[in-house]
């Protein structure tokens, strides 16, 4: 029952900050990022939020950029959302999508060489 809980407020943690990094104005946070997950420990004191940049070499400069941007993120989602406690917020690059593009790439080079070569 915890657990349904938790991931609940998962959900709604990652649908108030999707829509609170339009408001950050430091210009490290731009291009297009995305919150891809997130996950809260169980006491809701930390929540550990996944982002993915679209240009991976940005990818640094702006989790340095929401790092900075923590405690105004924290404070507009402790408005937003009614718990006791708002979690501290752990930004960390997710490139989970590259990972999936690179095996998709793997599996078509595969079945090109089974079928000779014509794609």
């Amino acid at each position: 029952m915890a657990s349904n809980r938790i991931g609940r407020i998962n959900e709604e943690i990652q649908r108030e900050l999707a829509a609170l990094l339009r408001t950050v104005k430091d210009p490290r946070v731009h291009g297009l990022v995305s919150i891809t997950h997130v996950d809260t420990t169980p006491d809701l004191r930390y929540a550990k939020v996944f982002v993915s940049v679209l240009n991976q070499q940005d990818g640094k400069e702006v989790i340095r950029g929401l790092k900075s941007a923590g405690g105004y993120l924290r404070r507009e989602l402790g408005r937003a959302l009614s718990l006791r406690y708002t979690p501290e917020l752990l930004f960390q690059e997710d490139d989970s999508i590259d990972k999936g593009t690179h095996i998709l790439k793997l599996l078509n080079d595969i079945e090109r060489k089974e079928t000779g070569g014509n794609p």
